[in-house]
């Protein structure tokens, strides 16, 4: 597979392997957008036309992922923003960060390394913009307090849509509005640049406009993304009609813009003259929000994200199809600082992946990834309980464990049994609380809770919505959709079996509180 990017034309800009004293180490970029799953033009290259990657639009993306590597095979541990940050931070499977594993009520523990701060005690100067880990306070956050933050010179990037929509109707060009947001994120880092001195620095770009909420209609009218061209290219667990397809080209939309400021980071980095010794890495935080199958649920749609790393040390111009959980991120950035990993990192460094010259499967051992999650919003079931899952993904098979199947997974179903009690079709496109709260609102949930009565839409409701059992178990290659649960299927026996065995093998040896008086720990984690 060395000639993979031949079809693509390209310029190779190959990095140094030399990261010896400290004044030479490299600066790390994370750009790490919340919401974005694996959406980008670059993966309909490489996966084949014919899906909703066609219409996706991000060239820096693409860009860095021919100059660098780009992984196929890319999962968070949990499909949920804290616990997902709190696994990349720590180096460690979520379930061993104490309240920092779920989402509302959640509390770094300070007692965990985080490799930030182990940048930052062995010189590094370390910045962020926007979104690093929450909820809590800074002066509690990973990266320290807020003299490690840099948005001063404008956050309205965060709402861009919201924005360019505004100013285009006061009577601005979308052009000009772009620009003005754009102008923000690299005064932002140009700040940080600034205060680094003759340091390296680890920056951390996080912005959330990529989580809802966005203007209806953006992605046609600021991105010229056509919802009619999805038609036939969504998976089959979301409706294929107007109301979803426009929703999607919106979600396109404002991935599009997170890959226009990742742009203006690497202009910013090639004009300073610091490009080249800059190890670059751009990835999301889950899939997307308010759409079936997406946050907060452990099937691809939702755990599965686009990653690339580009920059010095990295031997670039190659797909990996290497399995690769994101918390493997803290000790590849350790590595890359030669600064020692903690033995606590229960997270594997992907330097031997990086600098081999090897394309597919580079590491043998890196064949399937663990996913899971436990409560996002407090309130979305009675008793504040969480929807705790666990999963095993390898190559041909996707199993998870539910271990509370008598709860449903997205929260509970508020005045859906009663036609006349029913939230309005605003509250279910604005307003997360109203019902199955831990999806978030928008176009898409409101048109199936909406129509949820109509025998043509029924199905997709139960699919997303409904309870689910306690083993799930989908065959990758007839099902990449993962819509047919062959748990109960004898044909599956033994396989079920081999990847139940190892799911709960690894988790008593990573010592998964859920493993432990049937998740006493997590079911009453409010009251502590």
């Amino acid at each position: 597979m060395r000639n993979v990017w031949l079809a693509i034309p390209i310029i190779m800009l190959s990095g140094t392997s030399n990261i010896g004293f400290a004044d030479q180490r490299p600066n790390i970029v994370f750009a790490f957008a919340d919401d974005w799953g694996r959406h980008a033009g670059i993966y309909s290259t490489v996966d084949g036309a014919g899906s909703e990657n066609d219409l996706a639009h991000t060239p820096n993306f693409d860009r860095l992922a021919q100059r660098g590597v780009l992984f196929t095979n890319a999962f968070v541990n949990a499909p949920s923003c804290t616990p997902c940050r709190s696994s990349i931070l720590s180096g460690q499977y979520f379930w061993r960060t104490g309240r920092g594993a779920i989402l509302q009520g959640a509390v770094w523990d300070n007692e965990i390394p985080s490799w930030p701060l182990l940048l930052k005690a062995n010189g590094y100067h370390i910045g962020y913009t926007f979104k690093v880990w929450s909820p809590g306070k800074p002066k509690d956050a990973p990266f320290g307090s807020t003299d490690n933050r840099y948005s001063s010179n404008g956050g309205q990037f965060n709402g861009f849509s919201q924005y360019v929509t505004k100013a285009v109707e006061s009577g601005q060009s979308s052009e000009h509005a772009k620009q003005f947001l754009i102008d923000q994120v690299r005064r932002n880092f140009q700040s940080m640049l600034k205060d680094k001195q003759d340091r390296p620095f680890a920056y951390w770009f996080g912005p959330t406009n990529v989580h809802r909420k966005w203007i209806r209609g953006s992605g046609k009218r600021l991105w010229n993304i056509d919802p009619d061209k999805l038609k036939g290219k969504l998976p089959k667990f979301l409706p294929d009609v107007p109301e979803v397809r426009e929703d999607f080209a919106d979600y396109l939309g404002e991935v599009a813009a997170f890959d226009l400021a990742l742009g203006t980071l690497i202009d910013t980095l090639k004009k300073e003259g610091i490009y080249e010794n800059t190890i670059i890495v751009v990835s999301g935080d889950h899939g997307p929000a308010g759409f079936p199958h997406g946050k907060c649920n452990l099937y691809d749609f939702g755990t599965r994200v686009p990653l690339c790393i580009a920059g010095p040390g990295v031997n670039g111009g190659r797909i990996v199809e290497d399995f690769t959980s994101l918390p493997d991120l803290a000790p590849t950035f350790l590595d890359a600082a030669k600064v020692t990993t903690p033995s606590v990192m229960t997270a594997r460094s992907l330097w031997p992946t990086l600098d081999s010259d090897a394309s597919g499967l580079v590491d043998p051992t890196r064949t399937e990834v663990f996913t899971g999650r436990e409560r996002h919003v407090a309130a979305a079931r009675a008793g504040n309980l969480p929807y705790p899952q666990r999963a095993i993904r390898n190559k041909d098979f996707l199993y998870i464990i539910n271990f509370k199947p008598d709860r449903f997974p997205l929260g509970d179903p508020k005045g859906l049994d009663d036609e006349s009690k029913t939230p309005t079709l605003d509250l279910l496109t604005n307003n997360t609380f109203c019902t199955l709260a831990d999806e978030d609102a928008g176009p898409t949930k409101a048109w199936i809770v909406n129509n949820r009565n109509h025998p043509e839409v029924s199905p997709y409701f139960a699919n997303a919505y409904g309870k689910r059992p306690k083993e799930e178990l989908y065959d990758l290659k007839a099902d990449p959709d993962q819509l047919t649960n062959v748990a109960s299927d004898l044909d599956y026996i033994k396989v079920k079996k081999t990847l139940r065995d190892k799911l709960l093998s690894t988790l008593n040896e990573t010592k998964d509180p859920r493993m432990v008086n049937d998740g006493v720990y997590y079911e009453n984690l409010l009251n502590k």
